[in-house]
C-alpha cells in the first residue's frame, strides 16, 4: 500500500465499489434484492448508486481513485462524458449524506446499521478526496482519519529503542543492527529463476487451505505477471468474473 493520500482514496474507492454491490444494481434489480417492505434497504441502495457514480465522477479526475469498476459500462461512459468539475461533485456528494442521515437505522439488523456507517464514512472521504484535489492541504494523520479512518500511533522514541534493543539480542553477530537486520533478510530472497515456482506452489497450498472452509467458483483463475518500478511490491487486480491479474 503506497503511504500517500491518493492511495488512501484508492483503497476506499475500490472497497466501495466492491462491497456496496446494490449500488450497481439497476432499480428493477434493487426492488428484487431488497427485503419486501424493507424501504431502508431501497433508499440505501439508492444512496449507495449516487455514491458510486460519485467516485467515478471523481476518477475523471484522479486516475488512480478507482482500481476496478464492475457495475454497468453505461455509468463509466457517462462520468466520462460529464467530466462533472470538482466543486460540482463536492457540493452533489452532500446530497446522499443528508439523506442517508435522514435514515433511521436504530431498529435494523446489525449488517444495516454496519452499512449506513460504511456508507457516510466512504461519502466523508469522497468529499476530503474532492478538497485535497482542489488544493486542500492535510497533515498525515488528518489524512489518515479523513480518508482512511484510521489514527496512526505516535509512539515514543524509547517505544522503538526497545524493539531495536530486542533485535539487537535475537540477531547474533556484532555487526551495526542495520547490517545483520540486513543479512537475515537475505535468507528469505527467492533467486530469480525459482520465482514463478515458488509463488504457484504458494498459490496452490492458498487454494487448498481455502477450500477445506469455503467453496471457490469452478472457473476460478488468474494470470501472473512479473513487473518492475511499482510503488508495491505485490498487486492483485480483479477482472471479474472470478479472474484475476496479479502483478
Amino acid at each position: 500500500m503506497r503511504e500517500s493520500g491518493c492511495r488512501f482514496a484508492r483503497s476506499a474507492g475500490i472497497a466501495a465499489l466492491a462491497l456496496l454491490a446494490h449500488g450497481s444494481m439497476s432499480s428493477a434489480q434493487q426492488r428484487r434484492a431488497a427485503p419486501a417492505g424493507s424501504m431502508v434497504n431501497t433508499r440505501m441502495n439508492q444512496i449507495a448508486e449516487q455514491y458510486v457514480k460519485l467516485v467515478l465522477a471523481v476518477g475523471q479526475h484522479d486516475a488512480d481513485y478507482v482500481d476496478a469498476f464492475y457495475g454497468p459500462r453505461l455509468w463509466q461512459t457517462e462520468a466520462a462524458a460529464a467530466k462533472m468539475p470538482l466543486a460540482t461533485i463536492r457540493a452533489e456528494a452532500h446530497n446522499p449524506l443528508n439523506a442517508l442521515d435522514a435514515i433511521d437505522v436504530t431498529r435494523e439488523p446489525e449488517l444495516v446499521q454496519l452499512r449506513k456507517q460504511y456508507l457516510h464514512r466512504q461519502l466523508q472521504a469522497l468529499i476530503t478526496r474532492v478538497e485535497i484535489l482542489q488544493g486542500k492541504k492535510l497533515t498525515f494523520d488528518e489524512e489518515a482519519k479523513a480518508l482512511y479512518d484510521v489514527e496512526p500511533p505516535h509512539n515514543p522514541d524509547s517505544h522503538f529503542q526497545q524493539v531495536l534493543d530486542r533485535l539487537s539480542l535475537l540477531l547474533p553477530g556484532n555487526a551495526p543492527l542495520v547490517d545483520r537486520v540486513a543479512q537475515f533478510k537475505q535468507d528469505f530472497v527467492i533467486p530469480k529463476e525459482k520465482l514463478d515456482t515458488v509463488f504457484r506452489a504458494a498459490v496452490a497450498e492458498s487454494r487448498r487451505r481455502t477450500r477445506l472452509h469455503m467453496k471457490l467458483p469452478a472457473n476460478e483463475s488468474f494470470v501472473i505477471e512479473y513487473v518492475k518500478d511499482k510503488q508495491w511490491s505485490g498487486y492483485n487486480w480483479f477482472k471479474g468474473n472470478a479472474h484475476s491479474l496479479i502483478q
